[in-house]
């Protein structure tokens, strides 16, 4: 571990989550202009702990494969690093290239900054994409359970809108 992600290991990171794409009717868009939500997490934790925090905030109900893009210029962009799950990597799964696995790469580790952008896309068939925004860095954790959700704007939209409409 660098001597930067030592330090950054200690430190709070708040990001601020945007739905940017994903299978959502045009009613949905139109009564929810903005759907976020505010995160923050220790810089020891996980990107996986970040995914689990993502899942959760956006009320998802079912587990598929994700990663997360950094250092580009956003989300999609094909020159970011890329994490993955395990099984992506290791021949179980399907193979693909990649920077690291979201169970090892700690929040700390990636060299974040304010004001920078990266993205998160979950579930490759339906392709929920979402832009995170590093809102801050902070020195020293507060006590508490970490990550959460500090901050809400819209509501969740439904996983698969496809299924609810026939409900």
């Amino acid at each position: 571990m660098t001597e930067r992600a030592k330090e950054d290991s200690d430190k709070l990171f708040r990001f601020e989550v945007f739905l940017i794409g994903g299978p959502i009717s045009e009613e949905f868009a139109e009564e929810n202009e903005v759907v976020s939500r505010t995160i923050e997490i220790r810089g020891d934790q996980t990107l996986e702990d970040l995914h689990r925090a993502i899942f959760e905030a956006f009320d998802r109900e079912e587990e598929h494969m994700y990663e997360f893009q950094i250092g580009g210029r956003g989300p999609q962009d094909p020159n970011a690093r890329r994490y993955v799950l395990p099984a992506a990597m290791d021949g179980t799964g399907w193979k693909q290239s990649s920077d690291g696995k979201v169970t090892e790469t700690t929040i700390g580790s990636l060299g974040l900054e304010e004001d920078e952008a990266f993205g998160y896309w979950f579930d490759f068939g339906d392709d929920w994409w979402h832009q995170i925004n590093v809102v801050s860095v902070e020195d020293g954790i507060p006590p508490g359970d970490y990550p959460k959700v500090t901050e809400r704007a819209g509501d969740s939209p439904p996983q698969y809108p496809q299924w609810d409409d026939k409900q």
